[in-house]
């Protein structure tokens, strides 16, 4: 688990504080293990047991946290798998094979042969997107529906580092402002965010982030998404190129809704509703 924090201390601090965020989940929740190739998946279920499975996959930096605001109301029409990515800040093992190799899509199967699930629908944020992405162009027939949020891997990313560099000397508050410029919003001191915002101060000074470029899906690898494809992205994102995303998405995807958000960064908030309307959609 070191490999991907800065020590181990880092890494016990914030494995246990994301435990405390588990332990106030606000409906009944099962903590599940799977074993995969890759070493153990943490996985978070909710909702009825007999109700059609969804996926979800948080972004970089990020675990079952992101889904605190959506999972109260997806969990009333969906079994929702909230699925810690290998490699990042969760509970699952930090294996961290190539992007661009079918690794992850095989560490998935073992995911789904674990929870028993042959079908479901998929909401991605981010890198996220990009896994959710990467597995249902590799694995269509297993994939109902996508729902991406800022998706990885379609349009071009962007370099910020040169930007961003100069804050990372300046303690917390650099790292703090760091985080606001990247995700193109600040976390304020009110309904819990205080507490988010903390917990994201704590990953960032321990954790070690992926580095280089997400593989980019090509325009055939694209075309092969015969599902309905949501995705909503922000024009003021300063990772990735979201018109570009919109474009390729809108040119290649025949079932694609896309959603382009002018004033929005990297971050995209308040999409509950949007998904799930999106989800039950027959």
């Amino acid at each position: 688990m070191n490999a991907i924090y800065k020590s181990k201390r880092g890494a016990e601090a914030v494995r246990e504080r994301y435990l405390q965020f588990l332990d106030r989940w606000p409906l009944p929740s099962e903590r599940i293990v799977v074993p995969t190739r890759e070493g153990v998946t943490f996985v978070l279920a909710c909702g009825p047991k007999d109700a059609p499975p969804l996926l979800l996959f948080h972004g970089s930096g990020a675990n079952a946290t992101m889904w605190l605001g959506d999972i109260g109301e997806w969990s009333k029409h969906f079994r929702c798998y909230a699925v810690d990515m290998i490699g990042e800040p969760g509970m699952s093992s930090p294996s961290r094979p190539k992007l661009d190799s079918d690794a992850y899509a095989l560490w998935l199967d073992d995911v789904l042969k674990g929870l028993k699930i042959e079908r479901a629908s998929i909401v991605g944020v981010s890198l996220g997107g990009w896994l959710a992405l990467d597995y249902a162009t590799r694995k269509p027939e297993r994939v109902t529906k996508l729902a991406l949020l800022c998706p990885g891997g379609v349009g071009r990313q962007k370099s910020t580092i040169l930007l961003a560099l100069p804050l990372m000397f300046f303690g917390r508050w650099g790292r703090t402002k760091l985080r606001s410029f990247v995700l193109g919003h600040t976390m304020q001191d009110t309904s819990g965010m205080k507490e988010m915002s903390e917990f994201a101060s704590l990953v960032f000074a321990n954790f070690r982030p992926r580095r280089g470029k997400l593989p980019v899906f090509s325009d055939a690898k694209l075309r092969a998404l015969t599902m309905p494809l949501l995705a909503i992205v922000g024009g003021r994102d300063v990772l990735l190129d979201s018109r570009q995303t919109a474009r390729r998405l809108e040119r290649a995807v025949p079932k694609a809704d896309i959603r382009f958000l002018p004033k929005t960064g990297h971050l995209i908030r308040g999409q509950t509703a949007a998904v799930l309307e999106f989800l039950k959609r027959a």
